[in-house]
């Protein structure tokens, strides 16, 4: 019975202590493999030296929200020696702030270097405010452009907390601070606040395009009552300035702008980070396999589920479209 427990002990001992070189070979690859991919996609992107720089291709994809890093990378780019800058866009939007702070990095960019946005599949709402730093529009047939508007949303679970039987107790300095709150009914008072404020960030967008797209007032009303469009009519919208991809993009900067066709195309990532390198995420996930841990493996591919929810973490005014749930 000694004899077996002492089997058992040592079994146990040998299983931790290969679980703890396991983790630590796992961690180790990884941080190599990371910094390997950091360093190839920072090379990538370096648009440096002399008269020799290329066009710098600029993805922005997914929500949109104030980033300091992106901004600081647009500057960059700007004060860089890339002869021109195809930014390829496909986002339905994001926060108002984020969709401006963004447009406002583009502008300085567009004043020191020829700019064309081509829109892969989706520029809607904040995504179309990012794309009007640009000259030049172009967009594929198929792709989503508009949904002019700005949304303001909040969940109200009044009933759910009555059903329950929770009362939230509120003490506050006026009637407005904290509201609209999901905790109560949401007073006139308060619905007129939000309001102003949705409206008053509609009209600056509706400012933008107008003064962008140099639209009339008619044309106008046209194009921003929140409804999305085809790249075909967005065209005849003048919402977008041409049909075409990358190469489309490249073609007009020759003829307009004495760029040469044959300049290379560079990628220029705005802030590279993990979650930006699928790659990295297969071999993660193969190497968790492999030695064993599984069940890490399985977590580390719940992560994927956080993207899936971002957008849940918007706050405030959002310029954002969506199609409609299946459900």
């Amino acid at each position: 019975m000694s004899f077996d427990a002492d089997l058992i002990v040592d079994r146990r001992r040998m299983r931790r202590k290969l679980t703890f070189w396991r983790v630590v070979t796992v961690v180790v690859v990884i941080v190599a493999v990371v910094g390997a991919g950091l360093a190839f996609t920072g090379n990538r992107g370096a648009i440096t030296g002399g008269p020799g720089g290329g066009i710098a291709r600029v993805n922005i994809e997914g929500l949109i929200r104030a980033s300091r890093p992106r901004s600081e990378a647009l500057t960059r780019l700007a004060e860089s020696n890339a002869k021109a800058v195809i930014v390829h866009i496909n986002s339905p939007g994001g926060t108002v702030a984020g969709s401006e702070e963004l447009y406002d990095s583009l502008i300085k960019v567009k004043a020191k270097k020829p700019m064309v946005v081509v829109v892969d599949g989706l520029a809607a709402s904040g995504g179309y405010i990012a794309a009007m730093a640009s000259d030049r529009i172009m967009a594929q047939q198929s792709a989503i452009v508009g949904s002019i508007g700005v949304i303001f949303q909040y969940p109200n679970v009044t009933e759910l907390l009555k059903t329950i039987g929770v009362q939230i107790e509120t003490i506050k300095s006026s009637p407005l601070k904290a509201a609209p709150s999901g905790y109560e009914p949401t007073s006139p008072e308060a619905r007129a606040a939000v309001d102003s404020i949705v409206r008053d960030s509609f009209d600056w967008f509706k400012g933008l395009v107008r003064d962008r797209r140099h639209l009339d007032d008619a044309s106008l009303q046209k194009v921003a009552d929140g409804r999305v469009f085809t790249g075909r009519q967005a065209v005849d919208l003048r919402l977008i300035d041409g049909l075409g991809d990358e190469q489309a993009a490249i073609d007009w900067l020759a003829k307009e702008k004495n760029i040469d066709p044959k300049t290379p195309v560079r990628d220029y990532p705005l802030a590279p980070r993990f979650s930006d390198l699928p790659f990295l995420h297969v071999a993660a996930l193969g190497l968790l396999d492999a030695v064993g841990l599984n069940g890490l493996a399985e977590r580390f591919r719940e992560f994927g589920a956080v993207q899936a929810v971002e957008r849940l973490n918007l706050d405030g005014l959002l310029a954002l479209w969506h199609p409609p749930s299946s459900n």
